[in-house]
C-alpha cells in the first residue's frame, strides 16, 4: 500500500506545465485573442502611414 500512496503524492505534486496553465484560463485568453490582433492591425496601420510617398 505504500507504494501505491507514494505513486499518488508524486502525481500530485507534479507542475502543471505552462502551457496547460495558459489554455486552462479563459480570461488569458481574451485578453491574448483581443490584444494580438489590436496589435497587429495597429503595426500593420503604422507600416502603411510611413510608406505613404511624402507630398513634394
Amino acid at each position: 500500500m505504500q507504494k501505491n500512496d507514494n505513486q499518488e503524492s508524486t502525481q500530485e505534486e507534479e507542475a502543471v506545465p505552462g502551457m496547460q496553465q495558459l489554455l486552462d484560463n479563459p480570461f488569458m485568453l481574451l485578453f491574448l485573442g483581443v490584444m494580438f490582433p489590436t496589435v497587429f492591425y495597429i503595426l500593420w496601420g503604422i507600416m502603411e502611414i510611413i510608406s505613404i510617398p511624402a507630398v513634394k
